[in-house]
């Protein structure tokens, strides 16, 4: 004899579902109202409250029993909401240990920032040159990583004097308040380190996040009489007129092809999947009261970035993808990194300034590149002072990645226009050569 389910109970069942989905609802919508207050709790204090009050309207007439059943679904979306207002993960900051092949230093910068220092002299047996270089790396707000850490190694080994600082936020750098992560602070941490490294007028190699903040410490003046040489690599958006580009990239990156990243990630823990979640959408300020800064720091893992790192490598390079860091050494904060890129889209055009630079530049493009073609055309266009632009072949937006020669080539360039010799590449594009150049290389 076929079990048949009561229609009555089918609907309760849905009503029940209905009733958690909006309770859930609820809470999400007073997260955001209350800007994530008390970690999340008076969000969930108050959908509570209000899921009790209305069991007991649907309960009232009804034989004791029954009244019990309106409060099933309240007692579940509270169990299911309870977790975003629990952290899982440190809520003061956790500082990755010091890597085993170079010392951590801790330089006060004139800002207030303090970051973390690394120094790579030069090789001995190699021919010293003079000028430090001086790397800021990706990111915003991110750590160094250990593939990087190599290619500064390299660079060490052909006698040059490389330091590398870690922005405030990322790393083993301090932490600032959110509402000091702006790009102009970026560029006076520059000028201060340069200050604090006492040592003249330096090289400077910006990478991704880090171009962006050299080509606007060229814009400035002040800043820049204390830069030698820029190599300005793979920038993104130099300031608000840029950042509303939507056109093109280079080559087919491995986006979507290699495999999905593995371990550990703080988007599959509801607080933290609701907290980045909503910050990224703009409901929440990078700010938010829902979580710390350190705890979002701590909580974030290599595997949130998803296809990010993917992005920054050729299709042909899906399956073999290095391991750009270790677990220990990852520190990303995304709520002060947004913070930063939103600076960025608010400033005014600083095309006019760079226009004025005098400063000797180079600017690396990578074939395969993730970023916007016109982010790096644009920086081309406006600064009369890049002398030559170097299109680098069969890499991807991390141009330095350990895979086959990638490294040595990418040495290879910045070495020539350190010293002024020729370069083992054309000069491509140049000024002349962007609306060729953005026809042919999709």
């Amino acid at each position: 004899m076929p079990v048949t389910v009561p229609v009555r109970l089918i609907g309760r069942l849905i009503l029940a579902v209905l009733a958690v989905v909006g309770l859930a609802g609820l809470f999400l919508a007073l997260i955001v109202l209350t800007d994530g207050a008390r970690a999340g709790l008076a969000a969930w204090l108050t959908a509570f409250g209000a899921g009790v009050i209305a069991a007991l309207w649907r309960g009232r007439g009804r034989t004791w029993p029954g009244r019990l059943w309106p409060f099933a679904p309240v007692i579940v979306a509270a169990a299911l909401t309870a977790s975003v207002c629990v952290p899982t993960a440190p809520t003061t900051r956790q500082y990755p240990p010091d890597l085993p092949f170079v010392a951590t230093r801790h330089w006060s910068l004139s800002t207030g920032s303090r970051v973390a220092v690394y120094h790579y002299p030069p090789a001995a047996g190699a021919l010293r040159h003079p000028t430090p270089l001086v790397y800021l790396h990706g990111g915003p707000v991110r750590n160094i990583a250990v593939l990087d850490h190599r290619f500064l190694r390299l660079l060490a080994g052909q006698g040059y004097d490389v330091y590398a600082y870690e922005q405030p936020g990322g790393g083993r750098s301090d932490l600032l308040p959110m509402e000091q992560y702006t790009i102009s602070r970026s560029v006076r941490d520059l000028a201060a380190f340069i200050d604090r490294l006492n040592r003249g007028p330096v090289d400077v190699l910006g990478f991704s996040a880090g171009a962006v903040v050299l080509t606007r410490a060229l814009a400035t003046p002040d800043v820049a009489i204390h830069v030698h040489r820029a190599i300005i690599a793979e920038p993104g958006p130099m300031d608000g007129p840029t950042a509303l580009i939507s056109g093109q990239q280079g080559r087919p990156s491995a986006r979507g092809l290699a495999p999905a990243p593995t371990g550990p990630r703080a988007t599959s823990v509801p607080r933290y999947a609701v907290a980045l979640g909503l910050i990224q959408l703009g409901l929440l300020p990078p700010d938010t009261s829902l979580i710390t800064q350190a705890e979002g720091v701590n909580a974030f893992k290599a595997a949130d970035l998803g296809s990010d790192t993917a992005s920054a490598y050729c299709a042909q390079d899906a399956g073999r993808i290095p391991a750009e860091d270790t677990a220990e050494n990852f520190s990303f904060s995304a709520a002060a990194s947004l913070r930063i890129m939103q600076t960025i889209k608010d400033s005014p055009s600083i095309a006019s300034d760079l226009k004025r630079s005098r400063t000797p530049a180079m600017l690396m493009i990578a074939e395969c590149s993730s970023q916007i073609r016109q982010w790096e055309t644009t920086v081309l266009a406006a600064d009369p002072s890049i002398e030559r632009t170097q299109y680098m072949p069969g890499v991807g937006h991390h141009m330095w990645n350990g895979l086959d020669d990638n490294n040595e080539r990418a040495a290879a360039v910045i070495t020539a226009f350190l010293q002024t010799e020729p370069s083992p590449l054309r000069n491509y594009p140049t000024r002349a050569d962007i609306p060729a150049f953005l026809r042919d290389h999709r």
